[in-house]
């Protein structure tokens, strides 16, 4: 009996041990969640200057906190060229990005010179806020936040055995959902799980989903798919990829179409497009990202630094002179509930003196 009850006191304590700085790791799209907020947050300041970049951005932030509750935040952002790596292998890639020139919010600015300048303003403002918050911050010339995100992922989960949680509205992170990964969406609140994503996707594993997308392409980076393909179509024609306990590769797709050429005018047509998925799968795929290693050792160096600690005061400063203190109604408050307990693991990022 003794025994019995050491064995459940001994499994209460291993399950109601406490969280360290990397148990619970939360990513964030910042340059994705930026944008976002910057296009569909309507909130100016008192003297009636949009600042939904920045203000928008961190109550979304905020509510991502409440919900995930993190012990680390890690936040990243494009970096100068970041599209290089892939613009080499695809002239075309987000080559529509370039030549838009559409105002987003036409009820705040007239030109897009104009609203480019604001943009630039508050993404540069938003950072001296994040600097006062207990968050990091990680930004690599010629690498793509994609990119960054995906060497993040797969190092706190091969180092630390971290639970990670990637916030970003991109598609592309669902191929990157495992035991130990999820994705929360801030525009459908919702968080993406590898039972979620087979509700989702008529049963497509979240290991596999890169083969979806690299099948349908992406629209909002110039990335062509092979026409006539959707999700239904896919699971019709292509049911290697809805088998969970099979790990399929590229050639498999190949050899499974190529068999079936006489079969359906659409095996044909894939067969027909090998060189476009190849590339697409280059473009796309995030589980194995190739990054040189002098970059890796930049965002290593970057993370491995000490961790902001919460400056309250100079927060508020800032929403003070900024005028949108009121946006956050009681700013004190407001920092104290989403941001005191993620302060308190920062401390473990700071050496301990001997």
């Amino acid at each position: 009996m003794k025994k019995k009850y050491f064995d459940i006191i001994s499994s209460l304590k291993q399950s109601t041990s406490p969280m360290t700085l990397n148990d619970r790791v939360m990513i964030v799209d910042g340059t994705n969640q930026f944008i976002r907020a910057f296009a569909a947050a309507p909130i100016t300041s008192e003297h009636g200057y949009h600042v939904g970049g920045t203000t928008g951005f961190l109550m979304s932030l905020g509510y991502a906190i409440r919900n995930i509750n993190p012990t680390r935040i890690i936040i990243i952002f494009d970096g100068k060229g970041g599209s290089q790596r892939r613009r080499k292998l695809y002239p075309e890639y987000k080559a529509g990005r370039k030549t838009h020139t559409n105002i987003i919010n036409t009820e705040f600015y007239s030109t897009k010179q104009e609203e480019t300048e604001s943009m630039v303003e508050q993404l540069i403002r938003l950072t001296d806020y994040l600097d006062v918050l207990p968050v990091q911050t990680v930004c690599i010339d010629n690498i793509e936040a994609d990119d960054t995100i995906a060497y993040l992922t797969r190092y706190f989960q091969e180092k630390y055995n971290s639970h990670i949680t990637i916030m970003s509205t991109d598609g592309d992170f669902l191929q990157l959902v495992n035991e130990n990964v999820v994705v929360w969406s801030p525009t459908k609140k919702k968080f993406y799980s590898i039972e979620s994503i087979a509700d989702e996707f008529e049963g497509l594993p979240s290991k596999n989903h890169i083969f979806y997308k690299i099948l349908i392409g992406d629209g909002s980076d110039n990335i062509p798919g092979v026409k006539g393909l959707g999700l239904k179509t896919i699971k019709k024609r292509l049911p290697i990829l809805f088998e969970n306990n099979t790990e399929i590769c590229l050639d498999d797709i190949f050899n499974y179409v190529t068999a079936k050429k006489d079969e359906n005018k659409i095996y044909g047509v894939l067969a027909d497009n090998k060189q476009l998925l190849e590339l697409n799968y280059n473009l796309m795929q995030l589980s194995n990202v190739d990054l040189p290693a002098t970059t890796k050792e930049k965002i290593l160096n970057t993370i491995d630094l000490p961790i902001n600690r919460l400056v309250k005061h100079k927060f508020i400063s800032m929403l003070v002179h900024d005028a949108i203190n009121s946006a956050f109604k009681t700013p004190d408050v407001w920092l104290q509930t989403h941001f005191s307990k993620v302060d308190g693991f920062a401390i473990e990022s700071y050496p301990t003196r001997p």
